[in-house]
């Protein structure tokens, strides 16, 4: 079997990509696997077969640069100027970034799955490699480049805290975290607008649009495992989020793209009262 990430795509184990993307610190090979695993795959040359254990979840690699610090350590910028762009840009970048290590992770780590799981978190992992570059380029062209700034690891370390259960994963990453990107990304592409920056309007624009799909997925995959399992996905749903976030749902919440991205009325109705003032 040809080595992932060594070349052209060629015949290859999705798995053996998985441990490659995920091993590996460096930035460019994690979208060169990436991409030629979605290539193998289209080719129809992917192996789906899974032997053995997962390795932990510790066994991930990020590049050097950026510097992880605590959240509240970011530097906070005003959008009208180039540097508040750029900062605006690079922690989008760092999301787009993470998300690639997180739909490789999703389709490593859970075994046991129908065929059509591991087909969608490869194609996501595809199309945030996509978003990454897209929004790299833009960085680049206002004079930044990522690992410029320091980040914060929210969605990785909630990608750990759930490498128990796929269940919880899609219903904490996907359904949760990410989601926050179909509620805070509008006001976003309106700000980048009103200071007159269309083409980061352009990159986030692609970026919102494929992200309802990803979350949508996170439902689809939910719902089934809970159905699996004989349980109710919202009462699962809010249970998960109350044991690992202490019900820590914070709105305004984007009603309308949550709809298409799988949320229920019910679950819109409780996450909007778990935002109500106590």
């Amino acid at each position: 079997m040809k080595e992932a990430g060594s070349g052209p795509a060629g015949a290859g184990n999705l798995q053996a990509y998985a441990e490659h993307c995920l091993g590996s610190p460096e930035v460019e090979t994690k979208l060169a696997v990436s991409h030629e695993a979605w290539r193998a795959c289209l080719a129809g040359e992917l192996d789906f077969g899974i032997e053995g254990e997962p390795r932990p979840i510790g066994f991930a690699r990020f590049p050097e640069r950026p510097r992880r610090v605590d959240p509240r350590e970011l530097p906070r910028r005003g959008i009208n100027t180039v540097d508040g762009r750029v900062a605006l840009l690079h922690a989008v970048a760092h999301i787009e970034f993470s998300a690639i290590q997180l739909a490789w992770d999703h389709l490593y780590r859970f075994r046991g799955l129908p065929q059509d799981y591991y087909l969608d978190w490869l194609r996501v992992a595809a199309e945030e490699a996509e978003h990454f570059t897209l929004v790299r380029q833009r960085l680049r062209e206002l004079g930044a480049d990522y690992g410029d700034l320091p980040v914060h690891g929210g969605l990785w370390s909630m990608a750990e805290e759930t490498a128990y259960d796929v269940a919880a994963r899609m219903a904490l990453v996907p359904r949760f975290m990410e989601a926050r990107g179909l509620d805070v990304t509008p006001g976003m592409i309106e700000r980048l607008r009103r200071a007159g920056d269309p083409r980061s309007v352009e990159v986030l624009e692609r970026i919102l649009h494929d992200e309802v799909g990803h979350v949508a997925l996170g439902s689809r995959w939910f719902r089934w495992v809970c159905d699996q399992c004989g349980i109710d996905p919202e009462v699962e749903y809010f249970a998960l989020v109350d044991r690992h976030l202490r019900g820590r749902a914070r709105g305004p919440f984007n009603l309308e793209l949550r709809r298409r991205a799988g949320f229920s009325d019910r679950e819109l109705e409780l996450l909007e009262s778990s935002d109500a003032p106590r």
